[in-house]
C-alpha cells in the first residue's frame, strides 16, 4: 500500500444543485478558483464539469471548459485536471415514441463527447463503462460507445479514469483492457450512493474492490452523508478518495461545506488512518501521466 493517496475534488458536477447551496460555483472563474484553491489544501486532482454561466445548468459547452482550464494552467498550479466525459449520455423515453427522446435527453454520437478532451488535452477524463438509471434518466453508455471512447482517448495520450457504479461495469472494463483499448496501470472510480445504482456501503465497496484489475489505482466515493464514511474506507484500504460539492454539499447536517472545506476534513481523515495527501506530482507519477 501506498503512504500517499491521491485526493480528488469534484467541485461541482452535473446535478441540480445550484440553487440548493448559497456559495456554488457556476461560472468559469468560481469553478477555476474552486479548483485552485482545493489544490492549496491537498486535493492532487480536480474533477470537472462546466455550467451556463446565466441559468447555472450543466453544459458541455467547449468555450466554458477551455476558459476554466486555461485559468488553472494561467495560475501556475500543477493541480492534475480531470474532465467530465458525461455530458451527451442521458436518455428519457419520449411519453409518445419511446425510441425518440423526450424532455432532458442529451444523447449524441461518442465522439462528440470528447469534444473539449480534443481541444484541450487534459491529464485526465472520465470513461463511464456502463449504462444505469441515474436518478430518473437512463444514463446511456453502450459497449460500441465505450470502444470508440477509448480507443480516442488512449490515440489522445489522456489518462481514462474509470468510473463505475455497478459490479458489472467493472467486468466490462476488464473487457476493454483485455481488447487494448486501455494500457497500463489502470486508474478506477468506484461510484457510490447514486440512486437505482450501488449504494455507498462497506460490504459494496469491498466487493467492487476485490473486481479490479491487481495492477489497479483505485479510490472509491460516497454521495451525501456517505461521503466521509466510504472517504475513510478506501484510505484505510490503499485506495484514493474523492470529496467535493459535486457529491455533497454539507459538512454536518444544516451547515453547507466549501470544496476547500472538504478537502481539508478530507486530509485529516487521510491522515488519522496513517497517509499523507499525493501531491500532483506523485499522483502524476503513479498514474503513469508524462506533463
Amino acid at each position: 500500500m501506498s503512504i500517499e493517496a491521491i485526493l480528488t475534488c469534484a467541485v461541482t458536477g452535473a446535478h441540480n444543485n445550484q440553487d440548493k447551496h448559497p456559495d456554488y460555483p457556476i461560472t468559469p472563474a468560481q469553478i477555476a478558483n474552486n479548483c485552485i484553491d482545493a489544490a492549496k489544501a491537498g486535493a492532487a486532482i480536480v474533477h470537472i464539469h462546466v455550467r451556463d454561466p446565466e441559468t447555472g445548468i450543466r453544459s458541455g459547452d467547449l468555450a466554458l471548459f477551455r476558459e476554466v482550464v486555461e485559468r488553472i494552467r494561467d495560475s501556475g498550479s500543477d493541480v492534475l485536471i480531470n474532465l467530465t466525459t458525461s455530458e451527451g449520455a442521458r436518455f428519457n423515453p419520449g411519453e409518445v415514441d419511446a425510441k425518440v427522446g423526450g424532455p432532458g435527453t442529451t444523447l449524441v454520437q461518442p465522439l462528440e463527447r470528447l469534444h473539449h478532451i480534443e481541444e484541450l488535452r487534459p491529464d485526465i477524463c472520465t470513461l463511464d463503462v456502463g449504462t444505469l438509471n441515474f436518478g430518473e434518466s437512463i444514463f446511456v453508455n453502450t459497449p460500441a460507445h465505450l470502444r470508440i471512447m477509448a480507443d480516442r482517448i488512449q490515440q489522445l495520450g489522456v489518462k481514462p479514469e474509470i468510473e463505475v457504479f455497478e459490479p458489472g461495469h467493472i467486468m466490462f472494463a476488464h473487457r476493454l483492457i483485455e481488447e487494448g483499448l486501455i494500457n497500463g496501470n489502470p486508474m478506477f472510480q468506484l461510484c457510490l450512493g447514486i440512486p437505482h445504482a450501488s449504494p455507498a456501503t462497506p460490504e459494496i465497496l469491498s466487493v467492487m474492490k476485490n473486481l479490479l484489475p491487481a495492477n489497479s489505482n483505485w479510490g472509491a466515493f460516497g454521495i451525501s452523508r456517505h461521503e466521509f464514511g466510504i472517504l475513510a474506507q478506501s484510505a484505510a484500504q490503499g485506495g484514493n478518495c474523492r470529496v467535493g460539492l459535486e457529491d455533497n454539499l454539507y459538512l454536518s447536517k444544516g451547515v453547507f461545506a466549501s470544496n476547500v472545506q472538504l478537502v481539508e476534513r478530507a486530509v485529516r481523515i487521510i491522515r488519522e488512518v496513517g497517509r499523507e495527501p499525493a501531491t500532483p506530482a506523485q499522483a502524476a507519477e503513479r498514474l503513469g501521466i508524462s506533463r
